[in-house]
């Protein structure tokens, strides 16, 4: 039993517990960068008119495998699947474009007016191996929008995906290509095959089955030496029949009318299968290893009805995906990213007693009510215990509590700052506060 046991021996069997491999806690001391991210990424897609949803981490594995495709790396390889008591197959989401279409569809969004902006953010799961910046569950911020086909909605939303690292402190590459429609890639798929015949022995394991099955997806490999072989393959821009040509231009045209820079790149197929026409992949400026890439998307036009929508009309989509975990440790490398780190408060209420410990416990909980931003550490029973704290929070003012202050109906008010103290009644305590911290702004 653990109540014979010494303290090293608890230690010592506490220790043999720790995280499952790829899987990784947020500590309070990152929580600063990820509620930073998380709060600007929200602000700035709610004024694009996007409305949150939340989804299910948990999804029937076969809308995965109707959706990203049987013969890609996630379906085959990557999935977190299982049974349940019921005998039903389900898996963790290793994306949420699928489970956002389901909902789409299951909750009759299809007769809202278009577009149908939504985002969500939340852990997404992959037996992947787990690398700098991605684990086996990470955290994703995603933007899907659903009805349009215009091309300026793929602009406007790679443009947005810009301003969104720009206001966060980002330098960004934005890559993009175009990988037409089923019909153009046919054409192509079939000279990529030809292209690529005379270097399949020097294909890895993978690429080499990807040759029969998923042609388009080798190159999407990131193994050096397929890469190096696919750097001379035919490009698939030069078969876009009109159409796709068309949406292409003018995407890249409202691009340029935006004044946002992209580089045309070949080898961006992304590696599900529901993509179609305009793909784009974003790098931190300078930095193009696919492995560093912080977010990645493009238009999916037949996943809706693929799906169980509507048969009769195409649902056009579009969406992007940012890594939220590659996104915090850039953030934590800059110096001059401007997060605050530690907390800090405007007031801390301190008490000397056991009467005026009672009485901080009001205090705090009706200044907290009346929105001021209020600390205390009532557990410490030392004024200058207390007062340290304080200190550590940065806070202008500080509140105390004394035996004198109960019998008074007062309360001394410390600024932090120069040390100064003053007496004032306890009912004046909101006013003198607001005053103060007003002053205080102003300078």
């Amino acid at each position: 039993m653990i109540m014979n046991l010494n303290l090293k021996e608890i230690t010592n069997r506490m220790q043999k517990f720790k995280s499952v491999k790829g899987f990784k806690d947020i500590l309070p001391e990152d929580q600063f960068y990820w509620d930073f991210v998380r709060n600007k990424f929200i602000s700035i897609v709610k004024s694009y008119g996007f409305e949150r949803i939340d989804l299910p981490i948990l999804e029937n594995s076969g809308l995965f495998v109707k959706s990203v495709g049987s013969g890609t790396d996630m379906v085959d390889k990557e999935m977190f699947s299982f049974e349940t008591l019921g005998k039903k197959k389900v898996s963790l989401r290793p994306e949420g474009t699928a489970g956002t279409v389901r909902s789409y569809i299951e909750h009759g969004m299809l007769n809202r007016r278009k577009p149908v902006k939504l985002f969500y953010l939340g852990p997404m799961f992959r037996y992947d191996r787990p690398q700098a910046g991605r684990y086996r569950q990470f955290h994703q911020f995603g933007l899907e929008i659903f009805g349009e086909s215009s091309p300026v909605i793929d602009a406007q939303l790679i443009f947005l995906c810009k301003q969104l690292f720009s206001e966060i402190g980002i330098e960004t590459d934005i890559h993009i290509n175009s990988i037409g429609c089923q019909d153009c890639r046919k054409e192509y798929i079939g000279q990529l095959k030809n292209y690529l015949k005379k270097n399949r022995k020097n294909l890895c394991p993978d690429c080499q089955s990807r040759y029969l099955k998923n042609t388009l997806r080798v190159l999407d490999c990131k193994e050096k030496g397929c890469q190096e072989i696919v750097s001379e393959a035919p490009q698939i821009i030069d078969y876009l029949c009109d159409d796709c040509n068309k949406h292409f231009v003018k995407v890249l045209e409202y691009l340029g009318d935006a004044e946002t820079a992209y580089q045309l790149n070949p080898l961006i197929v992304r590696g599900l299968d529901y993509y179609n026409r305009t793909v784009f992949e974003i790098f931190p400026k300078g930095n193009e290893k696919r492995q560093s890439a912080l977010g990645a998307g493009g238009r999916y036009d037949d996943l809706v009805r693929n799906l169980g929508g509507s048969q009769e009309e195409e649902t056009p989509a579009i969406g992007v995906a940012l890594g939220m975990k590659r996104i915090i440790n850039i953030l934590k490398k800059k110096e001059d990213s401007g997060i605050i780190t530690s907390r800090t408060s405007d007031i801390f209420v301190a008490q000397l007693g056991e009467r005026a410990r009672k009485k901080v416990f009001s205090l705090f909980e009706r200044l907290r009510r009346l929105g001021f931003d209020v600390a205390e550490d009532i557990s410490k029973t030392s004024l200058k215990q207390q007062l340290e704290e304080a200190n550590n929070l940065k806070v202008k003012f500080a509140l105390i509590i004394g035996q004198k202050e109960i019998l008074d109906k007062t309360i001394l008010i410390r600024d932090m700052e120069s040390g100064s103290q003053e007496i004032i009644p306890e009912d004046k305590v909101e006013k003198v506060l607001i005053k103060r911290l007003k002053s205080i702004k102003k300078v």
